[in-house]
């Protein structure tokens, strides 16, 4: 559900009712310049949301407030000058505007840790750079509009620079791993020296692999392997997604197979090519794109020679979604897709890896979680098991090819953007998927849809299935790595029982859309219009 409302003071009023009484099955918020989104654990649930939230008294304050974090920072930033200039209030005036108020974090994005904070008074209001730069550094501390915030890392910005600090604000090591999370207060406090406080060093000879008695050896990645489970939803607001395996299905598919807990991490890997070897004897399933798999034995541990001409002893090929035995020594390849584009590897007791935020999953956008599988890697088993056997071998789905792959979708909530005719242009023609898609989205090649109105949207929240389109006019399909906020409007969603599918549709393949059953295709019926601050819901 996606709440529109008339100002930052509704956005973070509603925010503080939802976080301190959250509604039934609700399983995330995620609040931005004028807008809420609340993530359900179901459509029934969201459905059920819609009333509720339009009935909320925003005037009522919230009881919970947030923590009081103190910031130390030294204000030698590059654009101190220009702030002063832009804001009338010279340097010195600019430093005491910053650490004369407290200031409220309001919404989180862009990246883990990063907080957009509210101040009390608006002295403080600059424009963003008229061009950004290439790389901030972490602990930079900056102005952009009515907000302040701390980058956490290095990455590229356009806000004004004033200060630094070596506050660490995103730190897996801590419970909370945002120093200031939504809803937090900020006091800045000006020091002439940052005092950094150096990370315990890890003992030497702990590599993460060198305990490794029982799993898997990568002998090759392929084009790229992650590790992927269920992914951890509920930390939208410290600026990360769920992310998770892009094909759920597959990886519940092949979990019970072995066995194994429905989330026990799995290996996902993209368009064949990854090879395994079995470190102790393992039992295996292969889910997703149908591929042949073939187990190799070596000749040294065969009953006969080699052949004259090199090859093993021994070459078997085992069916999908089936459990196999791999054996100490014996490798596995999986080749290219036959249809389809992603295959999951799992392993008894699932693949063992250090749980970030409570799940083992590769985030490749925030960089949260487990490096993408290198050649020499072990792989520990886990013990995610809820049974001692095995089970019966399970049908797989029918997989896209690189014909045309039907997915239904529901509007909004930002169709109002685009009239009839682009409207009819999404659901009438092909989509080509590009090979600039990747696990944050899929970039997709048609003819342009245009836009009926001028300027941008402020960014708020966004989902997996969303269909964005930027100016150029050229959809992006969000997948499970993407951005938790976007400027962009979202012309519609892909039904969530057609996200598996999607993750399915190999490059070079072709998606139509086409509207879900009981949806209008029309932008005047997709939202619930009402009255005062909360002026609109729509799912």
């Amino acid at each position: 559900m996606l709440a529109e409302l008339s100002g930052l003071h509704d956005v973070l009023a509603l925010q503080a009712l939802l976080l301190e009484a959250p509604l039934p099955g609700q399983v995330d918020v995620l609040a931005a310049a004028e807008t809420v989104m609340v993530k359900a654990d179901s459509a029934a649930a969201a459905r059920r949301m819609a009333p509720r939230l339009l009935a909320m008294d925003l005037t009522v304050q919230s009881h919970a407030e947030g923590a009081l974090v103190t910031i130390d920072t030294v204000y030698d930033g590059e654009d101190l000058a220009e702030v002063g200039r832009l804001t009338g209030l010279g340097a010195d005036g600019v430093v005491a505007a910053h650490t004369g108020q407290v200031w409220t974090v309001a919404f989180g994005g862009f990246a883990p840790g990063f907080g957009y904070m509210v101040g009390e008074n608006q002295a403080l209001e600059v424009p963003r750079r008229s061009s950004p730069r290439t790389a901030v550094p972490a602990g930079s501390v900056a102005l952009a509009g009515n907000y302040s915030a701390v980058y956490p890392r290095q990455s590229p910005g356009g806000w004004q620079l004033i200060g630094r600090t070596a506050a660490p604000m995103w730190d897996l090591s801590r419970e909370q791993p945002a120093l200031a999370a939504p809803g937090d207060r900020v006091q800045f406090r000006a020091v002439r020296e940052l005092v950094e406080i150096a990370a315990p060093a890890a003992p030497a000879g702990t590599s993460g692999h060198a305990g490794v008695e029982s799993g898997l050896r990568v002998l090759s990645p392929g084009l790229q392997s992650l590790v992927q489970d269920l992914g951890r939803p509920g930390h939208a607001g410290l600026g990360v997604s769920s992310a998770g395996a892009l094909d759920r299905a597959s990886v519940r598919r092949a979990n019970r197979v072995l066995g194994n807990g429905p989330s026990a991490a799995v290996i996902e890997s993209v368009a064949g090519g990854l090879r395994v070897q079995a470190v102790g004897d393992q039992v295996l399933a292969v889910t997703g794109a149908p591929s042949a798999l073939t187990v190799v034995t070596p000749s040294s541990a065969a009953e006969t020679d080699a052949d004259d001409d090199g090859r093993p002893d021994e070459v078997r090929t085992v069916p999908m979604a089936t459990a196999f035995a791999l054996l100490d020594g014996e490798t596995l390849t999986v080749g290219a897709p036959e249809r389809g584009f992603r295959t999951y590897l799992a392993i008894r007791g699932g693949v063992e890896a250090e749980a970030v935020l409570g799940s083992r999953s590769t985030d490749t956008m925030s960089g949260i979680g487990p490096a993408p599988l290198a050649a020499g890697q072990l792989l520990g088993a886990g013990a995610t098991t809820t049974s001692n056997v095995v089970g019966n071998p399970e049908l797989q789905p029918d997989y896209p090819d690189a014909g045309v792959t039907v997915l239904d979708i529901v509007p909004g909530p930002r169709d109002d953007w685009f009239d009839a005719a682009a409207l009819e242009s999404l659901c009438s023609q092909d989509w080509a998927v590009t090979p600039r898609s990747n696990r944050v989205g899929m970039r997709l090649a048609g003819e342009p849809l245009v836009r009926s109105r001028d300027g941008e949207l402020p960014s708020e929240g966004t989902m997996a299935g969303a269909l964005q389109i930027p100016p150029e006019g050229q959809p992006v399909l969000f997948l499970a790595d993407h951005p938790i906020t976007g400027g962009y409007p979202v012309i519609g969603v892909v039904a969530d029982y057609h996200l598996d599918l999607a993750a399915q549709v190999p490059v070079g393949g072709s998606i139509r859309f086409r509207w879900a059953p009981g949806q209008p295709a029309s932008a005047d019926t997709s939202h619930n219009r009402s009255h005062d601050s909360l002026d609109e819901v729509s799912n």
